[in-house]
């Protein structure tokens, strides 16, 4: 066996050296070297396609025997990213670099021997750099296989730094290899210049920090509806990135804000409320506090007659009655406890949204009064409409108010508003 290889490599030197001769002879003085290079090229690049067509197809037909994602989700994931195709280009380039030296001995070649070395060098460099990228996108796909949208947001944010960081490593491995430079000359240069990557790669950093954040705090995803007080959007997030995170707004505009802002700027994610369908609402009437006063028996025998309050008036007028009964100087109004016009109309509204069909039985229904301000004082709703979607939480909402503000006339109360003069 041993005898055979040797004479496998005595023919390959012959060979070798006869076309260095007829090279020699037929090549323009001067240019010989190019020539040499040209046909070194040629032929080890034939028998690279070659022994890469084999691994290629070998290495793919084992993977494709686990087709199916849901068995085999991290298999899937690296034949769909292409990995088994780099692994093949490296494992066929390293064969052809070791056996270049038996085809081209440095005696027939002398001159040509080291680009070819650099060269193939070279070349396992980029392959590996190859396999990097495809091991980020593997990684994504598996988690997209999963439906782990927030770990494949972190992904995205780490493999824009992988890639960037990765360029400029391979970049400086493959300087070394194709001028012959030691590692460590360029290295030991970096410490100087690590002031200025920082700087340019402020942006990137602080990316790559939120991303990380993001992601393990899981606070948003890709097509979460968001709402960001600050530049007064409120959209979908339609894809975040290592620098800047793309919001569609709801008027069809597209917003772009750095993505480090996640960080530092108030943001409102309002996917929960969508996904549960219900929608807050949140607003207040202002009621001029000069219409305020106490409710007559006149007043209360009108109001009666308002169905959701009918009973609640009976209940409080007697139970009222009764207590002021042993006062002194129980005529006095203000003496005892009486019935107001704002109290009983919070008493309404409260009634009113929770009969609403509209209404979240489930959320919070409340009608407050707030601190009283120059414009009155404010009598807040505070519920959850049914439908989160805005168009219809838009007439839910103003349903309730177009009722509250005209109902109010009918407990003799005037909503505040600025009066023109003419």
């Amino acid at each position: 066996m041993k005898d055979d290889i040797q004479d496998t490599k005595n023919y390959l030197q012959e060979i070798s050296e006869q076309l260095y001769i007829y090279i020699s002879q037929v090549s323009p003085s001067g240019l010989d070297w190019i020539i040499h290079i040209i046909v070194k090229l040629a032929l080890l690049c034939a028998l690279f396609l070659l022994a890469d067509f084999i691994f290629k197809f070998a290495i793919n037909s084992v993977f494709r025997l686990f087709h199916n994602e849901e068995k085999f989700p991290v298999l899937k994931s690296i034949y769909q990213s292409k990995i088994t195709n780099s692994v093949a280009h490296f494992a066929a380039l390293t064969i052809v670099g070791g056996i270049q030296s038996s085809i081209f001995p440095e005696g027939a070649l002398p001159k040509t021997t080291i680009f070819i070395i650099r060269s193939v060098n070279l070349g396992l460099v980029l392959i590996l750099a190859g396999m990097l990228y495809r091991s980020l996108a593997a990684f994504r796909n598996y988690f997209a296989i999963k439906q782990d949208f927030y770990k494949i947001m972190a992904l995205n944010a780490i493999s824009e730094t992988v890639k960037i960081l990765g360029i400029f490593i391979f970049s400086v491995v493959g300087l070394c290899v194709v001028f012959g430079i030691k590692g460590t000359t360029i290295v030991g240069s970096l410490g100087a210049i690590t002031a200025v990557l920082v700087l340019v790669f402020r942006d990137t950093i602080l990316g790559f920090v939120t991303g990380i954040h993001v992601a393990t705090s899981k606070n948003m995803k890709v097509g979460d509806w968001i709402s960001i007080p600050k530049y007064s959007i409120e959209g979908n997030i339609t894809e975040i990135s290592l620098l800047t995170t793309k919001i569609t707004n709801f008027d069809k505009t597209v917003s772009t804000i750095p993505t480090y802002d996640f960080l530092t700027t108030e943001i409102k994610n309002m996917q929960v409320m969508s996904e549960s369908n219900t929608r807050r609402i949140k607003k207040s009437i202002y009621f001029n506090i000069n219409s305020f006063k106490f409710l007559t028996d006149e007043d209360i025998e009108r109001l009666k007659e308002i169905n959701l309050i009918s009973d609640y008036l009976e209940q409080k007028n007697i139970e009222i009655k009764n207590e002021n009964a042993s006062l002194e100087h129980k005529d006095k109004v203000v003496n005892g406890r009486q019935l107001t016009n704002i109290g009983v109309f919070r008493y309404y509204a409260q009634k009113y949204i929770e009969h609403d069909p509209d209404i979240d039985k489930k959320g919070t229904r409340m009608v407050r009064q707030l601190d009283i301000t120059p414009q009155g004082l404010p009598l807040e709703v505070y519920c959850f409409a049914n439908d989160s979607k805005w168009e219809r939480f838009e007439q839910i909402q103003a349903d309730i108010f177009d009722h509250l503000l005209v109902a109010s006339k009918e407990f003799d109360l005037q909503v505040m508003q600025i009066s023109v003069k003419v």
